[in-house]
């Protein structure tokens, strides 16, 4: 199991309803956000924030529309996921 680093997001539109993430990223990857769930679910690998030198454990939960992905830190799901820059 690998545990990789996410430092970017994509989200829709700016159109779009929903304030959601489309993909995550970082050094020399960018995946679904449905692979990433897919890959977490399968234990094939965690993932993982740093922000301020804070480490963010990446998790999955199930929400009223479907799964997403969340952070875990210091004892509580948030959505800093939000605060991490565009992919290129």
């Amino acid at each position: 199991m690998t545990d990789i680093r996410v430092t970017c997001i994509t989200k829709p539109a700016r159109d779009s309803k929903h304030d959601a993430i489309t993909h995550l990223g970082g050094a020399g990857w960018k995946w679904t956000k449905a692979q990433v769930i897919a890959s977490i679910e399968a234990k094939a690998n965690t993932f993982h924030t740093l922000v301020n030198g804070n480490r963010g454990d990446i998790g999955v939960v199930n929400g009223a529309t479907g799964k997403y992905l969340r952070t875990y830190a210091d004892g509580q799901w948030n959505d800093n996921l939000l605060s991490l820059p565009e992919c290129p």
